[in-house]
């Protein structure tokens, strides 16, 4: 059964409280071939989280945003990881416009190796998790809205992001280098329908006779 989610700006805004881990998300739904098949047409939205980092060495506090060693970064498995979903997914053949992107480099990254140059930095898609309810409402208005806004047919909106911050819009939290499709939809919000983690490639290309 397919998660519709149907937020609008204000009630988001007004009624937002964090996540608690009694309520984390359970609806996943694996993207299919009939989903690629819809998504070549335009229309969706793409979320990615960042690929794989390296635990050991954590985010500075505060993160200097300008330089990446006060940040978290991409494991070798990580970045082996990006390479492989990147030819994976010039195998999906989706359009889509130039990545908007979290200002942070394990974000950065992700983008240039999975979708490649030109990407667009967004400020208001940085790391929530190590912010105050009053830093991370521009944020989570910034990405409600980009989830939210309709997209021209023949194009997708791809986002590259964070897993809390999409906890903060769906109390989802997917794996590192994942990527969620979602059905904007204007004053009504967005619809989530599907994702591809790192393991599900395969079978999906497979699918698609790949």
């Amino acid at each position: 059964m397919k998660k519709w989610i149907t937020l609008t700006l204000f009630t988001l805004f007004f009624t937002f409280r964090p996540a608690m881990a009694s309520d984390e998300f359970k609806s996943v739904v694996i993207a299919n071939a009939q989903l690629i098949e819809q998504v070549r047409q335009g229309g969706y939205v793409i979320y990615m989280r960042h690929g794989k980092t390296d635990t050991a060495q954590p985010d500075q506090a505060p993160i200097n945003l300008s330089d990446c060693t006060t940040q978290r970064p991409l494991s070798q498995e990580g970045l082996a990881e990006l390479k492989q979903i990147s030819t994976y997914f010039k195998l999906l053949a989706l359009p889509y416009e130039p990545p908007l992107v979290s200002p942070l480099c394990r974000a950065m990254r992700t983008a240039e190796i999975v979708f490649g140059q030109p990407i667009k930095v967004d400020i208001n898609l940085q790391y929530t998790a190590a912010l105050t309810t009053r830093q991370k409402q521009p944020i989570i208005k910034r990405t409600l809205e980009l989830l939210s806004e309709p997209v021209a047919s023949g194009t997708n909106r791809i986002l590259v992001a964070h897993g809390p911050n999409l906890v903060e819009m769906m109390k989802y939290f997917p794996p590192e280098g994942s990527m969620v499709f979602f059905r904007p939809m204007g004053a009504q919000g967005f619809e989530y329908l599907a994702t591809i983690t790192p393991n599900d490639w395969l079978d999906l290309l497979k699918q698609l006779g790949q």
